[in-house]
């Protein structure tokens, strides 16, 4: 889609977010604290990104998971715009903004990634199946 048709379908935070790479603030967003059992898809498009038995608490006010429900659904850019080095990462299908993923911070996972994600970047598909999309 282009982006006037993005600005169409989209919210303008939505929009700032998916498409402009912005960020909600911690603890704000709907899904940071959920704990149903489905699928969060991307918001702009509708691709499955992540699965609710891989997220876990982070503490850090976004949606945290460890991996992705697979390798292609999403895709990585080099982040140096707040001074530092981050990976950003992206829907591997529309390439909107969905956050950073972070590693070696110590969480017990099977990964040692932490996927930080915006809550407004995806949907939540509750009791949605597994493996599937």
């Amino acid at each position: 889609m282009s982006n006037d048709q993005y600005r169409e379908q989209l919210s303008d935070f939505e929009y700032h977010v998916l498409r402009q790479g912005g960020t909600e603030r911690p603890y704000t967003g709907e899904y940071w604290d959920n704990e149903q059992t489905g699928v969060y898809t991307c918001r702009a498009c509708g691709a499955k990104l992540f699965e609710s038995d891989t997220k876990f608490d982070a503490r850090c006010g976004w949606p945290s998971f460890y991996q992705p429900s697979e390798d292609a659904n999403v895709t990585y850019i080099k982040d140096t715009s707040l001074g530092m080095e981050r990976i950003e990462v992206r829907c591997g299908s529309c390439e909107s903004h969905l956050g950073h993923v972070f590693q070696g911070e110590g969480f017990e996972t099977p990964t040692d990634l932490r996927y930080c994600v915006n809550s407004i970047s995806m949907r939540f598909e509750e009791n949605a199946q597994a493996g599937q999309g």
